[in-house]
């Protein structure tokens, strides 16, 4: 399968680049996604080398903060199992996961390029993550926006 490309989004006080970058390996988990087209994103559609705009929401300036990849294969998230966890789900049973995972290595810190930024840019009016209502948290990228955005960067 053909390089894939996505932008995953990220609350700072919950997982931020810094974070990422300070992991062993630079590699964080992406546990607590609980829409199921994002969650089916990384089950059926990501693979390990998969090109990642790494992206901070629900912040005061929302937007990409770094380069990243995918680096592992799916896997069960284990929040889902977690009583403790604010990601817990009692649906979910271990011999049949419901919610799904991959972890992810940050290549490197970039500048800010505000989500504000992103809207001034025709070349990107078609990117799902400005398209009005999107509230994924993780969505596919173009080959021409991917390489659009590195040119900004």
């Amino acid at each position: 399968m053909a390089k894939q490309y996505w932008l995953m989004k990220s609350e700072p006080e919950e997982a931020s680049v810094d974070d990422a970058l300070a992991a062993p390996n630079a590699t964080v988990p992406w546990t607590g996604v609980r829409n199921y087209q994002a969650r089916n994103f990384m089950r059926d559609r990501m693979q390990i080398g998969d090109g990642v705009l790494f992206f901070h929401s629900g912040c005061e300036v929302p937007g990409i903060v770094g380069l990243a990849e995918v680096a592992s294969a799916p896997y069960p998230d284990p929040t889902q199992f977690d009583k403790k966890s604010e990601y817990y789900d009692p649906g979910a049973k271990r011999d049949a996961p419901r919610w799904m995972m991959v972890d992810v290595r940050v290549l490197r810190k970039t500048k800010l390029i505000p989500l504000k930024e992103l809207r001034e840019h025709e070349e990107l009016a078609d990117m799902r993550v400005l398209q009005k209502g999107n509230r994924l948290s993780i969505t596919p990228v173009t080959e021409q926006e991917w390489k659009f955005i590195r040119a900004m960067l």
